[in-house]
């Protein structure tokens, strides 16, 4: 379950404006529940935690489990919605050294040639397995990326084919025709499921249970958080859409998503996706960035204490962290730390993140906080969900369609002319 503080956000904002954004809140969120608003034919992300399919779930658990008795290496090959949802739970509940089973790497999020060499080398020798995910088949970046690693894998592997699975549209798209021919397994991308907000359906959860992790407990814990709104019992979501949309009509453009727990950092570049495509449109919404602290505070502090005051921050904290190692006496006290001895990291690192909070509200910045109850399965897929909802309310607030990404088209415009593409 996903709480939040917010007071210190709306302290200084018009009572009146406060007031009246808590019945526009309460609007938007209604028109996303009954699916009314624009992109309402996109919202299978809400449909599939109403109609759980254990038996797909189950299915990716067997795959993954078959992945993992034989695979050294399993790449993932996607962009965008493709890798981000997938990479920030990974990264979050998986150990920061030496975890078990395959390592999970990523490719075709970008075009570095520079970068496929070396991944190749890299794989040299190794049993490796594929997962390519893209509706079309047709997206520039990891279809590039596919190309290589399946001649690749094709020279090296009698078995390629068996080694290679596709995450794509039901029917339509190249890599359909690809597996008619080589039979590869497939597993489906909602047609009503937009890219960014996949991460719970097979373009995410395959990745995810390859790594080891328990991808029942996260899609349950998205149930869960999901049945909160519905009932009414929670209004976490709402509340941040609506401190967002109330700063944001204050005129503040960006909002960095600060987090203290290096693990949930990836988490950050998943949520910069997530409201920068469902927001960023009709020139509105706030732009996202994300921020690792304490270590940030000694790049970006002085910026966010005394810069331009166009800034909001949002805090994602976690209640229990796992960081209950103590520090040690030093007999010297050279550092001068001898007072925190016998003090907790969790509980110093708690303090910095009070100590920054307070600081830069002073400094006349925003401040919420957002809180996870742990770095847990259940916890993450919470957080999933407050996000997606989250937004989903945001960009009604904002009279955009939160479901849809024109401006993505733009660059490939420019881009394939130059190529000289057909």
């Amino acid at each position: 379950m996903i709480r939040i503080e917010y007071d210190r956000a709306i302290s200084d904002l018009d009572e009146s404006a406060v007031a009246r954004s808590v019945d526009l809140a309460q609007s938007a969120e209604r028109t996303l529940i009954d699916g009314t608003g624009a992109g309402a034919e996109f919202l299978g992300w809400r449909d599939l935690l109403h109609n759980p399919n254990d038996a797909l779930i189950e299915d990716v658990q067997q795959t993954a489990e078959q992945v993992r008795a034989d695979a050294d290496v399993f790449l993932v090959i996607g962009i965008g919605g493709s890798y981000l949802g997938a990479r920030a739970v990974i990264d979050a509940l998986t150990p920061y050294f030496g975890s078990s089973g395959p390592e999970i790497l990523f490719a075709g999020h970008h075009m570095s040639g520079a970068y496929l060499k070396d991944l190749l080398a890299h794989l040299d020798g190794k049993s490796v397995y594929v997962n390519v995910i893209s509706k079309s088949g047709t997206t520039l970046e990891p279809a590039l990326a596919f190309r290589v690693i399946r001649e690749w894998l094709e020279a090296r592997f009698d078995d390629a084919d068996r080694r290679i699975i596709v995450t794509t549209d039901p029917e339509a798209g190249a890599l359909n025709v690809l597996r008619q021919e080589k039979k590869y397994k497939k597993y489906v991308i909602p047609p009503d499921v937009g890219g960014r907000f996949s991460v719970l359906t097979p373009v995410g959860l395959l990745p995810i249970a390859v790594a080891g992790i328990d991808i029942r407990s996260l899609y349950y814990g998205a149930v869960a958080e999901s049945e909160r709104y519905a009932s009414g019992e929670s209004t976490a979501a709402r509340d941040y859409a609506r401190v967002r949309y109330l700063l944001h009509e204050a005129g503040k453009t960006i909002e960095v998503l600060a987090v203290f727990e290096p693990r949930i950092y990836s988490f950050g570049a998943w949520w910069q996706q997530l409201f920068g495509e469902s927001e960023g449109k009709d020139g509105k919404g706030l732009y996202p960035a994300v921020a690792q602290y304490s270590t940030d505070l000694h790049s970006l502090g002085q910026f966010m204490q005394d810069g331009r005051r166009s800034v909001i921050e949002t805090f994602l904290m976690v209640e229990r962290d796992g960081g209950d190692i103590a520090v040690p006496s030093s007999e010297q006290n050279l550092d001068g730390l001898n007072y925190l001895t016998g003090r907790s990291m969790t509980e110093i690192n708690r303090k910095a993140y009070e100590g920054t909070a307070r600081a830069h509200a002073n400094g006349d910045v925003p401040v919420m906080t957002l809180w996870m109850d742990a770095v847990s399965p259940e916890a993450v897929g919470a957080a999933i969900y407050f996000f997606e909802h989250a937004v989903g309310i945001g960009g009604y607030m904002l009279d955009v369609n939160p479901f849809d990404q024109p401006g993505v088209e733009a660059y490939k415009s420019e881009m394939f002319s130059l190529l000289g593409r057909p």
